[in-house]
């Protein structure tokens, strides 16, 4: 007998890990665990992680997930025909900002992501930023979208050690993404002449992806993609993160920071100052001398520094994988009873 949900966990295969696929390895691990019978996960081999295994989600998936009464979509796609799916959309930022991806790509996701999500039995949103997206982009009804963040792992902790793997042999400030443009790392030209005379390297860890249009080289030095075994302590020993992001559907870097123990400073735009919680400095991403003056006022006052990593540390305490993937859970086992005899 088929389990009653389905897992899509095409991006959990996938080699290099951002935020989406955290999410997907995340819940497809933690929802089996949480409700033993209820799941059934379904992965494709490694070769259909990426753009060859669009047939497979559309065409191999429903079929692996027949008697399933929901497919639970992770990672912004789904079978777009299938209306069983719940589907978790990051963000819509290849409808916002098709010129941050490459011409195929973007057409593929403008293409298909309005039709997913109009047909999709239920949406999740990782932050009430994205709701607001689906509803004023697309027009979704806001009863079908959920609001679920995103969380952080038990490895993130304070004191984690610094990873040999890794050149660092001077204090360093950090910042963590994909090579894309939205990630406005070119922004950070004044903070890091401003570090470089208070002898501390601008870092920045995270690699492009072919799809995805990079910016102009950034000031800070590249790390390239950093192993998950190696991210804990990369965070926990830095003197701070940044994030200037322009557009954010979460901003998982932030919380991962915040629960090593790491002060933030992140961008005021999207989705970032709902998920730094009032635990970050925020700072226009497009004004560089500011976001300079913001990381200058957090380095020099020991205070601020110490007030931000505790409340970082809270907030981090508040959004585990945990929680993200009881609140899943709930949703799924409500629309389930939905579809039962004599359900609401």
């Amino acid at each position: 007998m088929s389990a009653p949900v389905t897992i899509d966990a095409r991006a959990a295969v996938r080699r290099q890990i951002g935020g989406v696929e955290r999410v997907a390895i995340e819940l497809s691990e933690r929802l089996p665990a949480l409700a033993p019978g209820r799941y059934a996960v379904a992965r494709p081999p490694r070769a259909l992680a990426h753009r060859a295994g669009h047939a497979w989600e559309q065409v191999v998936l429903p079929l692996r997930a027949r008697g399933s009464k929901l497919v639970y979509c992770p990672a912004n796609l789904a079978p777009a025909a299938d209306r069983r799916a719940v589907v978790v959309v990051h963000d819509l930022a290849p409808l916002r900002h098709p010129e941050w991806y490459g011409r195929a790509y973007a057409a593929w996701q403008r293409a298909l992501l309005p039709v997913i999500a109009r047909r999709a039995r239920h949406l999740v949103a990782v932050s009430e930023f994205g709701r607001r997206e689906l509803v004023e982009l697309l027009g979704i009804d806001p009863a079908r979208v959920t609001v679920i963040p995103d969380g952080v792992g038990e490895r993130f902790r304070p004191g984690a050690p610094k990873p040999t793997a890794l050149e660092l042999p001077r204090p360093y400030v950090l910042a963590v993404g994909t090579r894309i443009a939205r990630k406005n790392l070119a922004a950070l030209d004044a903070a890091a002449r401003m570090l470089r005379a208070r002898g501390i390297d601008l870092v920045a860890a995270g690699a492009g992806r072919a799809y995805m249009r990079a910016e102009r080289e950034p000031p800070a030095r590249p790390l390239g993609y950093v192993a998950e075994r190696d991210l804990p302590g990369l965070y926990a020993n830095a003197e701070a993160l940044v994030m200037p992001s322009v557009y954010e559907g979460f901003g998982l870097p932030c919380l991962e920071a915040m629960a090593a123990g790491t002060p933030v400073v992140a961008a005021d735009r999207a989705a970032l100052p709902e998920t730094t919680g009032g635990a970050a400095l925020l700072a226009d991403p497009e004004d560089p001398e500011a976001f300079a003056a913001a990381l200058e006022r957090l380095l020099d006052d020991a205070e601020l520094r110490d007030r931000l990593t505790s409340a970082g540390l809270a907030r981090a305490r508040e959004l585990t994988w945990d929680r993200a993937a009881r609140a899943t859970d709930e949703l799924l086992g409500r629309l389930l009873a939905e579809d039962a005899p004599g359900g609401a």
